[in-house]
C-alpha cells in the first residue's frame, strides 16, 4: 500500500526533475489540487513537471521503490475528479504539460505521434498544417490534453463518424509503475502480434501506467460541409431524422446533437454572443453536420432535400442551414456553450450516460419523471450526442430554489438514474470516465467477473497500488 513520502524521497524526486521543474510552494501547488468542477480539494507536498519519457521513468522508479502514490495531471478538465490528489497530502502530482511535442506527422500514412501534454487543439492544428484531420472534437479542446483524452477515452461531437479516442489510436508509449517504458508507438493499422496491450491503458485514467505519447490516426480534411439547426417536437422525431440522414448520406453524417429548449434559452441568456436563429419556436433543437473530403459532394443540396422531405412528413418543425462558415460557427457556439451556461446559471447535478440510440426517448421521458419526483428544485437539461446514444442528463437549480436542498438530492437521483440507464442497456459513464466520483457506483454495478479481471490487471501492472489510487477501482 502507498505511504507518505519521506524527506529523502522528496529530495531525490526534486533532483530528478531538476531546478524549475517542480513546485513545492503552497501558492504554486494550489492550481493542481482542485478538480474542474471543484468537487474535490486535495493536498500534495510536490508537483513534478517532467520533460521527457526518461524523466517520467525515473520518477516512477523512485516512487515504486518507496511506495509513494502518483497522480498524473493534464489539462484539469475532468468532470469526475480523475486527476486530483486525495486529501491525505501523501500523493505526488506529476504534471504532463511539458511533454508537449509533436514528434512526427506522417501525412502519407495518415498518422502522427504526439506527446500527451499537447492540447487537443494543438494536435488538431498540427494535423491541419499537414492537410490532414484529427477528428476528436470537444468543447474544452483548447485546454484538454491528449493524455486526458486517452485516459478517459474521450468522445465528443464526432463519435458518430470517427469513433471514440480508442478508435483513433494506433500505438502508445507508456511508463509502467516500476519505471519500465512500454515502447509500442507503431503507426500500423494491421498488427496482430499478440495481445492488444495498448488498449489496456486507454480509459484506465492513469491507474495502470502513465501514457507519455501516442500514435494517432489522421483523416482527409473535409472539403465540403453542411450544417443545420433543426427544430423538432420530440426526441422520437430526432431518431426519425437520424435514420433518414444516415440512409441518404451514410458516414457523411458527422455530428447529430440534441438540445432541449431550456438549454438553448439558458445559453442565450448567460453566454454573450450566443443566439437562437430558430427563435425558441421548438421544444427541441438538433445541430446536424455532414462532411466529406470530396468538394463536389454538394452536401448542402443533399441536406436541404432531406430536411424538406422530413418537414413534409411532419418529422421536423423548422430548419436553418448555415450559409457561411460564420453561421456554422455560431450554431456550434450555441451547442458548445451549454456547460458554461449551466455554470453561470447556478448549481447543477450532472449525469454522463449512454444508452442504445433507440432508447434515447425512453431515457429522457423516464428520466424527467425521476427528476420531478426526486429533485423538484431542479429543471432537467438533457442534451448531447444523440447520434451515438450519449446524453448529458443534467439538472439545473430552479431560480430561487434552495441550493443546499437541491444539492442534497444528487445521491438519490444518481442512484435512480443509474438504475434506469442499466435497465435500458446503457452505461453509467459514457465519455467522462469514472475517476473518484463514480468509483463506488462502478464497483457496486460492474459485472463481478469483469471487475475481478480489472483488479487482476491492476495487481499485475501496479502491485503496490501507487498509480492514481482511488480512481476507477476501489481498493480490493
Amino acid at each position: 500500500m502507498p505511504r507518505a513520502p519521506g524527506s529523502a524521497t522528496l529530495a531525490e524526486l526534486k533532483a530528478t526533475a531538476g531546478p524549475g521543474n517542480y513546485l513545492d510552494a503552497p501558492d504554486d501547488i494550489a492550481p493542481y489540487l482542485a478538480d474542474f468542477r471543484r468537487l474535490y480539494l486535495g493536498a500534495t507536498p510536490l508537483v513534478l513537471k517532467p520533460r521527457s519519457v526518461e524523466e517520467v521513468s525515473r520518477i516512477l522508479s523512485i516512487c515504486n521503490r518507496d511506495a509513494v502514490a502518483v497522480v498524473p495531471h493534464g489539462g484539469n478538465t475532468s468532470y469526475c475528479g480523475g486527476a486530483t490528489p486525495d486529501e491525505s497530502g501523501t500523493q505526488i502530482v506529476v504534471s504532463m504539460q511539458r511533454l508537449n511535442r509533436v514528434r512526427q506527422v506522417d501525412a502519407a500514412n495518415y498518422s502522427m505521434i504526439v506527446e500527451v501534454g499537447c492540447t487537443l487543439a494543438g494536435a488538431q492544428n498540427a494535423a491541419r498544417e499537414a492537410e490532414r484531420l484529427f477528428p476528436l472534437s470537444l468543447g474544452s479542446e483548447g485546454t484538454a490534453q491528449i493524455g486526458g483524452n486517452l485516459s478517459t477515452n474521450a468522445g465528443g461531437t464526432a463519435v458518430l463518424r470517427y469513433g471514440m479516442m480508442r478508435d483513433l489510436v494506433l500505438g502508445l508509449e507508456v511508463v509502467l509503475a516500476d519505471g519500465r517504458i512500454l515502447a509500442a508507438l507503431k503507426s500500423l493499422r494491421k498488427d496482430n502480434t499478440g495481445y492488444d496491450v495498448k488498449s489496456l491503458f486507454i480509459g484506465a485514467e492513469g491507474t495502470l501506467g502513465i501514457i507519455t505519447a501516442a500514435s494517432l490516426k489522421l483523416f482527409p480534411l473535409p472539403a465540403d460541409t453542411a450544417t443545420a439547426l433543426v427544430g423538432i417536437d420530440t426526441p422520437r422525431h430526432a431518431l426519425d431524422l437520424l435514420a433518414r440522414l444516415r440512409t441518404a448520406a451514410g458516414d457523411q453524417v458527422t455530428s447529430f446533437e440534441l438540445m432541449p429548449r431550456i438549454a438553448v434559452e439558458m445559453t442565450v441568456k448567460h453566454v454573450p454572443g450566443v443566439a437562437d436563429p430558430l427563435g425558441f419556436g421548438s421544444p427541441w433543437h438538433l445541430l446536424v453536420e455532414l462532411s466529406s473530403p470530396n468538394p463536389q459532394q454538394n452536401l448542402t443540396a443533399l441536406l436541404t432535400s432531406e430536411l424538406e422531405q422530413a418537414a413534409a412528413a411532419g418529422v421536423i418543425q423548422d430548419a436553418m442551414l448555415a450559409a457561411s462558415i460564420a453561421q456554422a460557427q455560431a450554431m456550434w457556439k450555441l451547442r458548445e456553450s451549454i456547460p458554461e451556461a449551466q455554470r453561470r446559471h447556478g448549481a447543477s447535478i450532472k449525469h454522463d450516460v449512454s444508452v442504445p440510440v433507440s432508447a434515447i426517448p425512453a431515457l429522457i421521458e423516464k428520466g424527467h419523471a425521476l427528476a420531478q419526483a426526486l429533485a423538484p428544485e431542479g429543471d432537467v437539461v438533457s442534451y448531447g450526442h444523440a447520434g451515438d446514444g450519449n446524453l448529458h442528463f443534467n439538472l439545473s437549480q430552479k431560480p430561487g430554489a434552495d441550493v443546499a436542498r437541491f444539492n442534497s438530492r444528487a445521491h438519490d437521483l444518481e442512484h435512480a438514474m443509474f438504475d434506469l440507464v442499466e435497465s435500458l442497456g446503457g452505461s453509467i459513464s459514457a465519455e467522462h470516465g469514472i475517476g473518484r466520483l463514480k468509483a463506488q457506483e462502478f464497483a457496486r454495478r460492474a459485472d463481478p467477473v469483469e471487475l475481478s479481471v480489472m483488479h487482476a490487471l491492476k495487481r499485475a501492472l501496479d502491485p503496490q497500488g501507487i498509480l492514481n489510487p482511488g480512481k476507477v477501482l476501489c481498493a480490493d
